[in-house]
């Protein structure tokens, strides 16, 4: 049976639409997250940062687990990392990150 991709993101069935190229759930993305090898996570956040839009990242990660990988996870960016940078920079000036 073919299963569409989704932007319900809050659907533990559904196949998150930024994970096209690599479909699995929510819930396996989830799981993935918390039992994969550093690198795996690495690559799976970085894979969300640049894909998904910016509020569903928060689904899956945290401003503060990010910017302590920011420097395996900025490799993983591509175009989207000027994004990043702006705003991390933007809620460390507003005070809202450390």
């Amino acid at each position: 049976m073919k299963r569409l991709l989704s932007t319900d993101i809050n659907s533990p069935q559904a196949i998150p639409y930024f994970m096209w190229d690599e479909p699995m759930t929510v819930s396996d993305l989830k799981g993935r997250l918390l039992t994969a090898s550093d690198h795996e996570r690495t690559r799976l956040l970085g894979k969300i940062l640049r894909e998904a839009r910016d509020t569903d990242v928060w689904r899956f990660t945290t401003p503060t687990e990010v910017l302590s990988n920011w420097s395996a996870l900025s490799k993983h960016l591509g175009r989207r990392r000027p994004f990043w940078e702006f705003h991390f920079e933007f809620w460390k000036k507003e005070g809202l990150i450390g």
